[in-house]
């Protein structure tokens, strides 16, 4: 898409065409029908930006309540935070900054979810299809008035003048994840020299960053939404409040969203303690997990690992957590795929789910070999127990509840 066919997209006829196909049930098979009939009446361009926007509109629902309305493109939109996790990010830094510089700002969700903050935002992109489409966005969700706008190519130019900078460097390249800080575009020694002239930084990572390669002396967030690792932001100092923060978000019936927070020092931490299944299983979010946080949790729950290499962890009574997931634990056994099955069949197992750390085989192949012809739902964790392959065998997942009395008699010795 161009910018001129972008501007007829804004206009009546443009608009007009976005109102009918979202109507339409724009499914894979519906996909070249519709292009075929748009292009009677529109350019080849004009149809496929429509057909595109539309599509991608769908495709955002998940990221953006008000998707709808905003224009995007599918790069943009893969790189883009989902709503809850940009409002958490930009809550932090409009709670001490009101001129925030968004730098790289795509289609423009940070720079929206900043300006909702109450932040007053100059959104920076080289790319002018982009700037206008963010643009388009904030004046959809009538944020315009507190965002300016400005072409600048960050590769060969300085950053805006603002109270504090974010940045989401380009992690992709012709549909390739860009995975060294290196490659990021402006790479991540660029961005960080900007703290010269403003040192309050933030920078969005991709969630699977090496810590190896990031300055030790700026916090390092990772966030999950909805038990899914999102990202990383590196905080730069004044920003940094801790080494490491695990943050847990989830949205609740009424699109508010709860946040949770676990921070500590990971290269300060004594290891967690090691023992054999007890009464209950954790495990971990993965945003404590990537924080290296586990055991921080461990000390928290008054549990240990199976193993010091798994993130599972152990303990006598369950402690309600939005930072894991437990289970009861009914027995647990060295890994032995006929004595597992005989197991199961003893405890009138019928539908089981198969959870893996630390084990090669196949869940889903092992899910289907493992269901027995009982009622009893029950989940098969294969992973290992002081170095060794083990199976433990644990009933539904607990969901809030105090479980601190369930089950607590269920074996939890070998065989």
């Amino acid at each position: 898409m161009d910018l001129p066919t972008f501007d007829w997209l804004l206009g009546p006829e443009g608009q007009a065409v976005l109102a009918e196909l979202a109507l339409h049930p724009l499914n894979e098979a519906a996909t070249l029908p519709e292009l075929t009939r748009l292009r009677r009446t529109l350019s080849p361009a004009q149809a496929a930006a429509a057909l595109e926007i539309a599509l991608l509109r769908r495709r955002a629902v998940a990221k953006f309540p008000a998707a709808a309305r905003l224009y995007l493109t599918r790069e943009a939109l893969e790189q883009a935070s989902a709503a809850p996790v940009a409002a958490h990010r930009a809550a932090r830094l409009a709670a001490s900054y009101s001129h925030v510089a968004d730098l790289g700002c795509g289609i423009g969700g940070d720079a929206l979810a900043l300006a909702a903050a109450g932040a007053r935002v100059t959104a920076v992109d080289r790319d002018p299809l982009r700037l206008a489409m963010a643009r388009a966005n904030a004046e959809a969700l009538g944020l315009a008035d507190r965002i300016s706008f400005a072409q600048c190519d960050l590769l060969a130019e300085p950053p805006p003048r603002a109270e504090a900078l974010f940045c989401d460097p380009g992690r992709r390249a012709g549909g390739r994840r860009r995975f060294s800080v290196a490659e990021y575009e402006p790479p991540l020694a660029r961005v960080l020299a900007w703290r010269q002239h403003t040192p309050a930084l933030a920078v969005k990572l991709a969630p699977g960053v090496s810590i190896a390669e990031l300055p030790p002396d700026a916090e390092i967030e990772f966030v999950s939404l909805e038990g899914e690792l999102k990202e990383a932001v590196l905080w730069c100092a004044p920003l940094a409040r801790v080494a490491r923060r695990a943050t847990v978000l989830r949205t609740t019936g009424n699109e508010q969203t709860e946040r949770h927070e676990l921070a500590g020092d990971p290269r300060n931490h004594q290891p967690s303690a090691i023992s054999p299944p007890r009464a209950f299983l954790y495990e971990p979010d993965p945003a404590v997990i990537r924080a290296g946080l586990v055991a921080d949790l461990a000390a928290n729950l008054d549990a240990a690992q199976l193993d010091p290499e798994i993130a599972y962890l152990t303990a006598e009574r369950h402690i309600v957590t939005p930072f894991a997931r437990a289970w009861p634990v009914l027995a647990w056994l060295p890994f032995s795929l006929k004595r597992l099955r005989a197991r199961l069949r003893e405890l009138g197992a019928g539908p089981v789910t198969v959870k893996k750390r630390g084990s090669a085989l196949d869940a889903d192949t092992l899910a289907r070999q493992l269901s027995g012809p009982g009622t009893r739902p029950l989940v098969a964790v294969l992973t290992r127990v002081q170095g060794r392959p083990a199976a433990l065998i644990c009933g539904p997942p607990l969901s809030g509840q105090d479980g601190s009395s369930r089950d607590a008699g269920a074996s939890r010795m070998p065989g």
